[in-house]
C-alpha cells in the first residue's frame, strides 16, 4: 500500500490536520468511537492539568498510562498498542509493530539524521529502489513527506507505529550506525596491526584494527546482547566474512539475519565477547570456550555459553543463551502429557539406576535435565554433577567442570564425585568406554546417575552403549529407562486458525501407528506476535523406554536392533511419531512441523 497523505477526515469529532496530535480532540475522538467513557475523558483532562509545563509526552502515551478500560474489548486494559491500532485505523493507515529483526538497520539510519527523525516523529523501516516505507506515530503531521520524497528521489509509504517503539528504535538504530561508523573511522587511524585470516586479502594502508574496549564497539555488544535477549534467541551467532559480516540470531530454532557489521567492527566486537567471557585475546588460531554471566533487560540473571573456532575471516562466536526460567520448568510445561509425566517422575524418582536422556544437538536434553536436576535437589539430597561445559549455574547443585589440560575428563570426574558422598550424579554426556564404565559403577554403588547420548530413539540408546563396549549384564542390572526428545515449534495461538487436515502428511507421520485421526488441523498465518511466522516457542516431543524385567532378559551382547524395538512398543513404550501426531491433533503444531524434526520412517 503506497500512500503519501492521510485522510482524517471521519464523520463526527476530526483529529488535528496538518499538525500533531492533541490530546482533547484525541480523547473526543475515542469517545466518540465507543472506547472511553466521560468519566475517562475527565480524568484525562485532569492528567493533562496536572502535567508538568515543557513535558512533551504523546497523547496516546499519556492516555495509556491512565490504564482506562477498553469499553471496545470488555474488561480488557486500553493499551498502547489498543491505542496506536485505532489511530491507524482512524488515519486510513496500515498499522506496523516495529520487529527489528526485519529492518536493515545500516540502510535506514542513512536516509535520514536521527535530529530529523526525532524533530517529526518518524522512523524509515524499510527502503528499495523505488520505494522507502516510513513508520510515523504522529500520523496527522505528514509536512515532511513532500520534501522527503524530493530528497530521497523514492515514493513514501506511511506507517503507523507505537510511539514508544518509535522513540526507542530511533535512539537504538541511530546509535548503534554511529558505533559502526565511530570503529570504522578508528580503523582507518589504527594501522598498527592486522587482523588474522586464512584468506587474507592485504589492502595497503588499510591494515587497523579497532580496539576491543573501544566505547563504540562496547555500544554494539551491549545492543546486540539486549537486542537477543528481547526477540527471545536461543544462539547469537557472530560470523565474520572478507567484506561484510553478519549477525545471526537462532530464534525458536530457526537462524535469522539481523545486522551486518564491518569486517574489521566484527572481529572488534569478537574480541569484546572474548573479553567479557575471560578467554584468551591473543589466541585466535584454536577453538576456545568462555562463559559470561550477565543480566537481561527484565532484570534476571543469564547464563552464556560462548565458543569461538578459527575460519577463512577471522574467528567466529557462537554465544548460547540459557534463561534460568527454562530450567525451573514442570514437566506439563516441557510438553510431558499426564501419563508420560508420573512415569518420567516415578524414574527419576528412584534411589539408583541409570536414566538416558537422547537426542541431537538442540533437541532439548539440557532443559529436560536441568528441571528435573532441580526438583531433585532437596536440602536432604546431594546433587553432583560433572559438565563440559557447565550449561547453567544452579546455586543447588555442586557443579564441576572437565577440564582436559588437567587429565580431569567425565570418567575422572566421576570416579572423584564417588568419593564426595553423593546421592544424585549428572554427567553432561557418556562419550566413551570409560564414562559408561564410571556411570555403571555408580549406579551399582546405589546411585541415581543421569546423562545423556546422542541416538535417534530411546531403544537406540542400548545398542549405542554395547557400541562403546559395555557388557550386556551390566546394562541389564543398572539401566531404568531412556527418553529421547525433539523439540517442536508450537502454533502461534494469536492467530492460529482451523483448517483440514494435511491428509498425505498425516499418513507419511502415522504410518504402522494405530492414532485416531483428528476431524481437522490448525494452521497460523502469522501476526504480530510471531514476527509473521505462525510459530511461537516450542514444545517437547518425548518417547519413553522404562526397562522392566521381560525388556532386561532381551539385552544380549548380539542384539537385534528391529526385535528389540518392537518389543519395547509392545510393552507400551510411546514413539515419538505418536507423541508428535498427538501434539497436531491437539492444535499445538502442524503436521509438517513435526516431520521435519523426526527421523525418517525407515528409521522406525
Amino acid at each position: 500500500m503506497s500512500q503519501t497523505t492521510a485522510d482524517t477526515r471521519t464523520s463526527g469529532t476530526a483529529l488535528p490536520s496538518d499538525k500533531r496530535l492533541e490530546i482533547q480532540r484525541v480523547l473526543a475522538a475515542l469517545r466518540e468511537d465507543g472506547y472511553i467513557s466521560d468519566e475517562d475523558v475527565q480524568r484525562a483532562q485532569t492528567a493533562v492539568r496536572e502535567q508538568r509545563a515543557g513535558v512533551d509526552i504523546h497523547p496516546l502515551i499519556l492516555i495509556a498510562n491512565l490504564k482506562f478500560r477498553n469499553l471496545k474489548r470488555g474488561d480488557r486494559e486500553l493499551t498502547l498498542e489498543a491505542l496506536t491500532l485505532w489511530l491507524a485505523h482512524r488515519c486510513k493507515l496500515r498499522y506496523l509493530r516495529i520487529d527489528p529483526t526485519k529492518i536493515d538497520v545500516p540502510a535506514v539510519s542513512v536516509l535520514i539524521s536521527q535530529a530529523y527523525a526525532q524533530r517529526h516523529r518518524i522512523l524509515p523501516v524499510a527502503v528499495n529502489a523505488e520505494n522507502v516505507i516510513v513508520a510515523t506515530s504522529e500520523p496527522t503531521d505528514l509536512r515532511w513527506v513532500r520534501d522527503l520524497s524530493k530528497i530521497l528521489r523514492r515514493e513514501i509509504t506511511i506507517v503507523v507505529s507505537n510511539p514508544l517503539d518509535l522513540s526507542r528504535y530511533t535512539m537504538e538504530f541511530f546509535g548503534v550506525t554511529r558505533s559502526v561508523r565511530g570503529a570504522k573511522d578508528q580503523r582507518e587511524e589504527n594501522k598498527s596491526t592486522s587482523m588474522p585470516s586464512f584468506e587474507q586479502l592485504v589492502e595497503l594502508g588499510r591494515t587497523g584494527e579497532v580496539g576491543a574496549d573501544d566505547h563504540h564497539i562496547v555500544h554494539i555488544v551491549d545492543w546486540l546482547l539486549q537486542y537477543a535477549y528481547e526477540q527471545r534467541a536461543s544462539d547469537i551467532h557472530l560470523e565474520p566474512r572478507r567484506d561484510v559480516s553478519r549477525v545471526r540470531f537462532r530464534i525458536d530454532g530457526l537462524l535469522h539475519k539481523v545486522f551486518e557489521l564491518p569486517t574489521p567492527v566484527m572481529i572488534a566486537a569478537i574480541s569484546r565477547v572474548k573479553v567479557l567471557g575471560r578467554m584468551d585475546l591473543g589466541e585466535r588460531r584454536r577453538p576456545q570456550d568462555g562463559r559470561i554471566k550477565t543480566r537481561s533487560p527484565g532484570g534476571r540473571e543469564v547464563e552464556m555459553r560462548l565458543s569461538t573456532i578459527p575460519t577463512a575471516f577471522g574467528e567466529k562466536c557462537v554465544m548460547r543463551i540459557f534463561d534460568p526460567d527454562t530450567a525451573v520448568k514442570t514437566t506439563e510445561e516441557l510438553g510431558f502429557d499426564a501419563a508420560e509425566s508420573s512415569q518420567w517422575l516415578e524414574l527419576t524418582g528412584r534411589p539408583h539406576g541409570i536414566v538416558l536422556v537422547t537426542g541431537p544437538t538442540g533437541s532439548g536434553k539440557t532443559t529436560t535435565l536441568y528441571s528435573t536436576l532441580k526438583r531433585l535437589a532437596t536440602p536432604e539430597v546431594n546433587v553432583s554433577t560433572v559438565e563440559d561445559p557447565i550449561e547453567m549455574i544452579a546455586p543447588e547443585l555442586n557443579q564441576m567442570q572437565v577440564h582436559h589440560a588437567i587429565d580431569l575428563d567425565f570418567a575422572a570426574g566421576v570416579r572423584s564425585l564417588l568419593r564426595q558422598d553423593p546421592d544424585i550424579i549428572m554427567i553432561g554426556e557418556i562419550r566413551d568406554l570409560e564414562t559408561a564404565q564410571m556411570a555403571v559403577q555408580a549406579s551399582l554403588t546405589g546411585h541415581l546417575v543421569l546423562s545423556t547420548l546422542h541416538t535417534n530413539d530411546a531403544p537406540s540408546a542400548i545398542t549405542r552403549l554395547l557400541d562403546l563396549g559395555v557388557p550386556h549384564y551390566l546394562i541389564q542390572s543398572t539401566l531404568n529407562g531412556v527418553l529421547a526428545q525433539r523439540l517442536v515449534r508450537t502454533l502461534c495461538p494469536h492467530c492460529k486458525r482451523p483448517a483440514p487436515l494435511d491428509e498425505d502428511g498425516w499418513a507419511a507421520l502415522t504410518v504402522g501407528l494405530d492414532v485416531p485421526k483428528p476431524a481437522n488441523s490448525f494452521v497460523a498465518r502469522g501476526c504480530l506476535e510471531c514476527r509473521h511466522t505462525g510459530y511461537l516457542g516450542r514444545v517437547g516431543l518425548y518417547e519413553l523406554l522404562l526397562i522392566n524385567s521381560d525388556l532386561r532378559g532381551r539385552i544380549c551382547s548380539e542384539l537385534d536392533q528391529p526385535m528389540f524395538r518392537q518389543a519395547c512398543l509392545a510393552q507400551g513404550m510411546q514413539t515419538l511419531h505418536v507423541a508428535g501426531a498427538r501434539k497436531v491433533a491437539a492444535g499445538l503444531t502442524t503436521v509438517a512441523e513435526v516431520l521435519e524434526v523426526l527421523p525418517p520412517p525407515e528409521s522406525r
